[in-house]
């Protein structure tokens, strides 16, 4: 079993060390490994060439962009026994959204070995767990920001950039539109709305770049 990932060998080494993952994380920087795969036909995962929203993660390193996620089994012969690569879309969060269930995807590679049928692309996983919706999305990405910016969720390290917990961003965004409804409750309608309407013009300039950061690749043909 190995992790491939877009950044170099040296950022690999430190996440297959430092996650204790069991087993070697290769850096493919240059997409060497991903064009071979997609060569001989055993999978063509996408990537996104626009990493801006990775500008504070200053020792992050994709050269040629980021992969989006992908699983391919392959027996000794080189024959692909699973197959499965992230579409990123609206739907699953650009990408950053749920992946194939372990148990669900180890069942489907000894299905394949014990038939010997070379399997089509798996486009409807069991999935580890439900993503957000595209405006559940936004809204953790704004709260993340502190409403301000819409800040997104990469790998950090814990002396200089620490990760954040998506999921930990739900009792902000409810504290927030609490927050709007006292308001209106205990101010006049006027002022809250003209202070939204204020709010809204200080967000659109993030939600914009959000939008062309995030990858939507819609389904071929």
């Amino acid at each position: 079993m190995f992790a491939i990932t877009s950044e170099p060998q040296t950022l690999a080494t430190e996440a297959e060390e430092d996650w204790e993952i069991g087993f070697p994380a290769v850096g493919d920087p240059h997409h060497e490994i991903r064009e071979v795969c997609r060569d001989r036909g055993l999978v063509d995962v996408y990537f996104n060439e626009n990493y801006g929203h990775l500008r504070n993660r200053p020792w992050a390193s994709h050269p040629k962009g980021y992969y989006q996620p992908g699983v391919v089994a392959v027996r000794q012969d080189g024959r692909a026994v699973y197959r499965w690569r992230c579409r990123p879309t609206r739907d699953n969060m650009s990408g950053a959204g749920a992946r194939p269930a372990p148990v669900y995807t180890w069942d489907a590679i000894r299905a394949r070995l014990a038939d010997g049928v070379e399997p089509e692309l798996d486009e409807s996983p069991e999935l580890g767990w439900k993503n957000f919706s595209w405006l559940g999305f936004i809204a953790i990405g704004l709260a993340h920001g502190w409403f301000v910016h819409p800040k997104m969720f990469p790998l950090g390290r814990a002396e200089d950039s620490p990760s954040a917990d998506p999921f930990k961003m739900m009792p902000r965004v409810y504290g927030f539109i609490a927050a709007w409804l006292v308001a209106l409750l205990l101010l006049p309608v006027k002022w809250v709305g003209i202070a939204f309407l204020i709010w809204c013009v200080i967000i659109i300039p993030g939600l914009i770049e959000f939008h062309r950061q995030m990858q939507h690749e819609p389904e071929p043909g």
